[in-house]
């Protein structure tokens, strides 16, 4: 059983796609999609050039970033799907959920670029700048890093955002709770605490005035059930009709990130190869530590074809 997995925010880099649009026609149609959807949207630059040239602070901006990663994993997707390599079950981290709901068929592919730049600007207004951080917390259970932020919020907000893996937890809020908690769970026995270059604190309660500006434009999408499940951020759980797979993604834009969950969902549904489809290979490190027995490779690029057919066809057969 194969799973297509999307990476999230963070996980872009200039010149995502070029080689991808340049050697495969299907590439090239997926990014002219998305610069048309993208112009609708008041985007003065073309989304693709964004990706292929830069400039990387301008491809760093939340509102940018998030169509700009879609992007680039649908024009791969749409590559493996011309080639017959289709999942049986889809994931996203974050922002790569709507990825996944595109893979699916939830909602067209123009509609989520349209929708995710708005997210990413909705996300970056939420909070004022400067006032926000996220920090990872390495080598230090969810239980020690829930223990950290209640003991340091002090009125503030500072809570688990990303539970990544065994001993990887993201922790968000006000800038000054993160640091305390920040010291705290370096104190309680974690290993490293690295603060993460973010112009907000996502997935945290913080985000709540983000939430309540998408959730009515996300429930005006046209939607259709989705042909494969979509396996949730905010529990773990898969979502196998429109509404439900909605409603994760209005939920997830301020509750945590259940990434271990998700994989562990996976694993018992039966997945035996994973597949990050879009730039880097964040999901592909995280779903090893937490799936040690899966095959898992990543499709960013040409050169990476070979590997993944044959996953694919193993897959297919297995």
């Amino acid at each position: 059983m194969i799973a297509f997995v999307f990476p999230g925010q963070g996980s872009q880099a200039v010149g995502m796609g070029r080689a991808l649009a340049e050697t495969h026609d299907e590439a090239r149609a997926a990014f002219a999609e998305a610069d048309a959807a993208y112009s609708t949207e008041g985007g003065a630059e073309s989304l693709s050039a964004l990706c292929f040239d830069g400039p990387a602070d301008r491809l760093a901006l939340t509102e940018t970033t998030q169509p700009a990663i879609l992007a680039t994993s649908v024009a791969a997707l749409r590559v493996l799907e011309a080639r017959g390599c289709r999942p049986d079950i889809v994931a996203g981290h974050s922002l790569g959920e709507y990825s996944a709901n595109v893979a699916a068929g939830t909602f067209g592919f123009a509609d989520a670029v349209r929708v995710v730049r708005r997210r990413g600007r909705y996300m970056q207004e939420a909070v004022p700048s400067g006032e926000g951080a996220m920090a990872a917390v390495l080598g230090a259970g969810l239980d020690l890093v829930r223990q950290a932020c209640e003991e340091s919020a002090d009125g503030q907000i500072v809570a688990p955002a990303n539970i990544n893996g065994p001993g990887q937890v993201v922790i968000a809020g006000h800038a000054a709770a993160v640091s305390r908690a920040a010291d705290r769970v370096r104190a309680l026995g974690a290993r490293r605490v690295v603060p993460l270059p973010v112009s907000a604190p996502f997935h945290c309660a913080l985000m709540r005035p983000a939430e309540a500006r998408l959730e009515p434009e996300l429930r005006a999408l046209a939607t259709r059930d989705p042909r494969v499940p979509v396996v949730a951020n905010v529990d773990g759980l898969p979502r196998r009709d429109a509404r439900a797979a909605v409603d994760a993604l209005v939920a997830q834009v301020s509750a945590p990130v259940q990434w271990e969950a998700v994989v562990r969902r996976l694993a018992s549904e039966g997945v035996t190869t994973y597949v990050e489809v879009g730039p880097g290979t964040v999901l592909g490190g995280l779903i090893r530590k937490i799936h040690p027995e899966a095959r898992v490779t990543g499709f960013a690029a040409p050169d990476d074809l070979g590997a993944v057919m044959t996953a694919c066809s193993i897959s297919a057969t297995s």
